[in-house]
């Protein structure tokens, strides 16, 4: 029998381009988020028409009776959740409503999922937030010394899901990947923002003049190796997606400026640095490699490329679409 699959938050960049690389696996697939669907542009998987998937808009705070529901008549094989609240910076400023998602509302997710068992695998996509400012190549064993709200409320999660793997053997396995982008990306994210604002003519701010260092992983790479972790982990296990590429932010634009033929001064504003922001986390990708057999395989300058061109090809809806976040408690 095909496998079957619940992606919760499926409206995000990360979960729409997962519900995408699972119909071309040709994988019966539910979507669950609690928005509309967004415009197409941001919906790889909407070019497809495909009959596999079914989308349901509902909120994991206040429906979880009804995204119970679904869970126990579609009895999937899997459920891989990226639904959060994911800012980083914002969280400072209503940080309980990060606690209400991130933590409180995926406890009681947790503790009705424990209970399915047909469940295979619970596939959490966790964050390196939660490793804080850490030096050299973080491994999957690091200790965790969150930095932000955000990151504090996902640790909490991450810790609560340990205990129901002791103690109920839930079938929880972890993914955590570095700074994840690729066609379709929200536009305040920083590489989707900085093609839109040049070829907008606007400024882009740069925060502390971009002298954090990353490790941006096309989105692909990521949804390929998140369907490993489903299939293959085993229940307690963390994996890390990432490149071998460490990068600042403001390199990256650069790079961006370049092959957009503008000069990096000619396109940019330095403003100050968000509060908590972590000047490094450059994640060990090798245990993804040897137990999973994953390799990351579209490069940087390869993943611009495209998305420069999906930002083109899009740039009459894209620029009449908010290019900075919208907060929803």
């Amino acid at each position: 029998m095909k496998n079957k699959v619940i992606v919760l938050g499926s409206n995000s960049f990360s979960g729409a381009h997962f519900v995408d690389f699972l119909l071309d696996e040709g994988v019966e697939t539910v979507g669950i988020s609690r928005s509309v669907e967004p415009n197409d542009v941001f919906l790889p998987y909407k070019k497809k028409k495909s009959s596999l998937f079914k989308f349901y808009k509902l909120d994991l705070n206040s429906q979880l009776d009804a995204i119970m529901k679904v869970v126990e008549d579609i009895r999937p094989d899997y459920v891989v959740n990226f639904a959060a609240q994911a800012m980083v910076a914002e969280s400072w400023q209503h940080p309980e409503h990060w606690f209400q998602t991130n933590t409180l509302a995926n406890v009681k997710l947790h503790d009705r999922l424990r209970k399915c068992s047909f469940l295979c695998k619970y596939v959490h996509v966790s964050t390196p937030e939660v490793y804080g400012n850490c030096q050299g190549l973080v491994r999957e064993n690091t200790n965790y010394s969150p930095s932000t709200p955000y990151a504090v409320s996902r640790v909490a999660a991450d810790l609560s899901l340990m205990t129901f793997l002791k103690n109920y053997n839930f079938p929880v396995a972890f993914t955590r990947s570095a700074n994840v982008y690729g066609p379709g990306q929200q536009l305040y994210r920083i590489i989707p923002r900085t093609i839109l604002f040049i070829l907008l003519g606007k400024k882009l701010p740069l925060h502390g003049g971009g002298h954090s260092i990353r490790s941006f992983i096309h989105i692909r790479d990521v949804a390929q190796g998140t369907w490993a972790v489903a299939k293959n982990a085993q229940p307690g296990e963390i994996f890390h997606f990432s490149t071998s590429r460490n990068i600042s932010i403001r390199d990256a634009v650069k790079l961006i400026a370049k092959k957009m033929n503008v000069r990096f001064e000619d396109c940019v504003d330095i403003v100050d640095e968000r509060p908590g922001k972590d000047a490094a986390y450059l994640l060990d990708n090798k245990k993804a490699k040897t137990v999973l057999g994953w390799q990351d395989r579209i490069t940087l300058e390869e993943g611009i490329d495209e998305t420069i061109q999906w930002v083109k090809d899009n740039l009459d809806v894209l620029k009449r679409l908010p290019d900075h976040y919208i907060h929803k408690p």
